[in-house]
């Protein structure tokens, strides 16, 4: 077995522990060794003297390599193909060319591919053995297929997965995979064919640092690497240093170029016994690879090679298309879907609600792992996010160290050390747009951790530290150092998705000034409306108190001059004479009520309240005392309940009239027998709208009876003034002002006088007085 190639080319790595760092010094373009599947001749550029050869030429052709040094290719071809091969020589650059040749001096006159290139100051001639001396046909309509399936795919992924399935039927390997590398150079399996057997990759991905950075150029000049057995011994070179430089030749270019022992072992632990590995290039950089694996060793021929070649160079001048077409595509997602939210929510009512209604939501303008909406001290979360109370603690954080309107980050933890280590797997990532200048007010954008989101090869690998006294490398370990570098990192935010973000920004900003414009509008308009009310009522109660108060003489004048006629005249009249003046007394007595209504509802309205600390059962003591008379000729039971009341705040003489108007109208309208008057504080039943008082601002009285109750379509018109529901002589009469001036005696105090009744089953009249008269 071949020492390791590696002590050949570098003497610090022979006993240096072999680790990521020194595998990235690794010179692999120097192994000074091949691949035994064929075997190699290092001519002199001016002599076409074969200088270094492989020292498996004894096996595969019966020459020893020794024997073949200082001698031309005339001791492998006949005179016709050396002629041909001598002109080809001439003509060598670093592109390979190919030469089927058979070795008409060598025993049995074998058949051979020569792949011949310039390089490193040497002629190369690598010699590929083959059984049968055509090469494979083209099948061109097969390519042509391919080719249009390519060209057609929508997406970059559809795209990479017809390359997947053609490089797969075309070589028959048992896995194709196409790798797809990211901008911190780690690699994901974005399309694969594989053999029914096989598990899938699909999806899984792999640390930068499973691909030295040495291994990477060589990549980019290299479209193709083949290892058809990877089990194979390093077959070295004779001699191993070059004559004319001294060193290993630089086999950069070299297609039997052994590869190193590390990545030998890497396809071991990966199950593979043969690769090939076909560079995707992108303006001048690695975009990925098309990586071939078979679980047995598996030559695949020059031709078939080329053509795979040819695949991986088209797949390589349309990617960037297809890049292209698939971020134009997901432009045109953002912009649709950013169109149809900023539309819903313009419509909607309820603008901050409706952000994170589906149909999208919020959340589905652009990728990321969940959003939070945050207003007017609510949280609304969507998707995956942090808690409600790490993001409050998020959101004083960003109050008092991002005051600008917009913030984003791929690392929370590189600005918001103390919060962030709790918030990696939802939040690594953040954009954070202000809405308002009140504190508190945003719209946030999360991206979780990108290690807590891929799926890492081997990460379910034991690493294999040490074996038979080497050291070996295995994808969980690399994943361990990868993942060191990247914790706490989200992927980056696009300028297109912060451009949403600014955008949904300004237009709820926007929404929330017209907003603001609207109620401040509405609020001078009420204003205005209220000043006019004011005046307008200050006049009437001006107009009513004058009239009633100027009206009241003249009138008493009519009433006693008529008495006076009834009591002196009345022998002298005939009995209609008689009949007219008592109509004229009557209508007289009748408008001096009114007019005394009307005076006292303007006095209400003109007077200020004299707001002091009231007992109200003193006050309901001395009101009954006042009606009593009333109370025993109706047969009315007066009941208090919750006795005794609180004290309240209140005009004395105001509340007085309340309650005496209230009670005089309980008596008035019940048709029962037993009339029956209750007397209370606090809701009267469960339900209804003085269970929906708040106590705490407020007192809560009521008046019930058990009378003839009011329907409910009356409930809110009998307070207005002079309004009767019943006839002028029905009930006891009244000038219909009682329930108004009460009603207007409430609200001076701050309060609500208002009905519950159903006809036929009594009413309970309630009225409140503000704790904070």
């Amino acid at each position: 077995m071949a020492e390791p190639t590696m002590s050949l080319t570098d003497n610090d790595l022979i006993t240096a522990p072999i680790t990521l760092t020194n595998c990235d010094r690794e010179p692999i373009h120097l192994p000074g060794a091949i691949q035994p599947y064929g075997f190699l001749l290092c001519l002199d550029p001016s002599t076409h003297r074969v200088v270094q050869a492989s020292a498996n030429t004894g096996a595969l052709v019966g020459r020893a390599a020794e024997s073949l040094l200082g001698g031309g290719l005339g001791q492998l071809l006949g005179p016709a193909r050396l002629a041909e091969v001598e002109g080809r020589l001439a003509t060598l650059t670093e592109t390979t060319q190919l030469l089927g040749a058979r070795l008409e001096a060598v025993a049995g006159q074998p058949y051979f591919k020569l792949i011949m290139h310039r390089y490193d100051g040497l002629l190369w001639v690598e010699f590929e053995p083959v059984a049968e001396t055509d090469a494979a046909p083209l099948d061109l309509s097969m390519l042509n297929a391919a080719l249009g399936q390519m060209l057609a795919a929508p997406t970059v992924l559809n795209f990479c997965q017809h390359a997947a399935e053609q490089v797969r039927a075309i070589t028959g390997f048992d896995r194709v995979a196409i790798y797809r590398f990211a901008p911190d150079e780690s690699g994901e399996v974005v399309a694969e064919a594989i053999h029914p057997d096989l598990a899938p990759w699909l999806g899984l991905h792999y640390p930068a640092s499973d691909i030295p950075q040495q291994a990477r150029a060589m990549y980019l000049k290299n479209w193709l690497r083949f290892i058809p057995d990877a089990a194979y011994a390093p077959v070295p070179l004779v001699p191993g240093l070059s004559p004319t430089t001294g060193r290993p030749p630089d086999m950069t270019y070299a297609v039997l170029r052994s590869v190193s022992p590390i990545h030998l072992e890497y396809l071991h632990h990966l199950g593979s016994a043969a690769t090939m590995t076909i560079s995707l290039i992108d303006d001048g950089k690695l975009w990925g690879m098309i990586t071939c694996h078979h679980r047995t060793p598996r030559l695949v021929g020059f031709e078939l090679r080329e053509l795979c070649q040819f695949i991986g160079k088209t797949f390589s001048a349309l990617i960037a298309s297809k890049v292209r077409a698939d971020q134009y595509a997901y432009h045109l997602r953002v912009r649709e879907r950013l169109a149809q939210l900023l539309e819903r929510v313009t419509r909607a009512d309820d603008f901050v609600g409706a952000l994170a209604q589906p149909g999208p939501s919020i959340q589905e303008v652009f990728d990321c792992g969940g959003v939070a909406v945050c207003f007017g001290g609510e949280v609304q979360l969507l998707g995956h996010t942090p808690t409600a109370a790490q993001v409050r603690e998020l959101l004083a954080w960003l109050t008092e160290h991002a005051p600008g309107p917009l913030f984003h980050t791929d690392s929370l933890v590189a600005h918001y050390p103390a919060g962030a280590p709790a918030l990696r797997a939802t939040a690594s990532g953040l954009i954070a747009a202000a809405l308002a200048d009140a504190p508190g007010h945003y719209l946030l954008w999360f991206r979780p951790e990108v290690v807590q989101t891929v799926t890492w090869a081997g990460r379910n690998d034991k690493p294999q530290l040490l074996a038979d006294g080497q050291i070996f490398l295995s994808p969980r370990q690399s994943f361990e150092a990868w993942k060191q570098l990247v914790e706490h990192t989200a992927a980056p935010w696009l300028p297109l998705e912060l451009a949403a973000a600014r955008e949904i920004r300004q237009h709820v900003a926007d929404l929330q000034l017209k907003a603001f414009n609207v109620l401040q509008a509405r609020a001078q308009s009420l204003s205005a409306l209220n000043t006019a009310l004011e005046r307008s009522n200050d006049e009437l109660d001006s107009f009513a108190y004058v009239a009633s108060h100027d009206l009241k003489e003249p009138l008493r004048g009519i009433h006693n001059y008529a008495l006076f006629l009834l009591e002196d005249y009345a022998a002298q009249l005939d009995a209609d004479g008689v009949h007219k003046l008592q109509t004229l007394v009557r209508l007289s007595q009748r408008m001096e009520g009114l007019i005394e209504s009307l005076l006292r509802l303007s006095q209400v309205g003109r007077t200020d309240l004299v707001a002091v600390d009231v007992d109200p059962n003193e006050v309901l003591a001395e009101t009954a005392d006042l009606l009593r008379p009333r109370l025993e000729q109706t047969h009315t039971q007066l009941v208090v309940a919750g006795a005794p009341w609180p004290a309240v705040r209140g005009d004395r003489l105001r509340l007085l009239e309340v309650f005496s108007n209230l009670l005089s109208n309980a008596m008035k309208y019940d048709d029962q027998p037993t009339k029956t008057v209750t007397v209370g504080w606090g809701p009267a039943a469960p339900g209804g709208p003085a269970a929906a008082v708040n106590l705490d601002h407020y007192y809560l009285f009521y008046v019930r009876d058990n009378g003839i109750g009011i329907d409910a379509k009356h409930h809110s018109s009998i307070f207005k003034l002079f309004k009767r529901l019943h006839g002028q002589e029905k009930y006891g009469g009244g000038s219909g002002a009682g329930l108004a001036i009460a009603k207007k005696m409430v609200e001076k105090h701050g309060g609500q006088l208002w009905v519950e009744s159903a006809l036929g089953h009594g009413a309970t009249f309630y009225f409140t007085l503000s704790k904070s008269l």
